[in-house]
């Protein structure tokens, strides 16, 4: 299970794959956009649980909701410290904010039609694995 992301982003080694899959309960492509997601966070705003806040904008069901165990295994924003917040919502989008600075990332409409849709859900997850982020995500500061 090669894990390699794009040069220049945190990538998601093996090991971490391997415990977010145990965390999560399987491997999905919902549960790597959330990985994704929160280790561009952490890349700009360093891994302190205590000062990040995540807010997520997404439809509460199944599969959308598995980005929510992404983000908490990659920042450290858990629902237990409440410095992770749920909205209801239309696609996904997740705004961390860190010291009064921003990040606001919205997964593409295609990425999610895609995670949507894939008949092969491990594979799929594979691929997000190794695409660039700007082709995951809109990226906002």
């Amino acid at each position: 299970m090669r894990s390699e992301a794009e040069e220049g982003s945190p990538k998601i080694r093996d090991e971490m794959l391997r415990w977010a899959i145990r965390f999560h309960g399987h491997l999905g492509p919902f549960l790597i956009l959330g990985l994704r997601a929160g280790l561009r966070a952490v890349e700009l705003f360093g891994h302190n649980p205590f000062k990040l806040k995540a807010i997520v904008t997404l439809k509460r069901a199944i599969p959308y909701t598995c980005f929510l165990d992404g983000i908490q295994f990659s920042t450290g924003c858990t629902l237990g410290k409440g410095n992770i917040e749920v909205l209801e919502g239309h696609g996904i989008v997740v705004r961390f904010i860190h010291e009064g600075r921003e990040l606001t990332l919205r997964v593409r409409d295609e990425i999610l039609e895609k995670a949507l849709n894939a008949e092969d859900m491990e594979g799929e997850a594979l691929k997000l694995l190794r695409l660039p982020l700007d082709e995951l995500f809109v990226e906002r500061h």
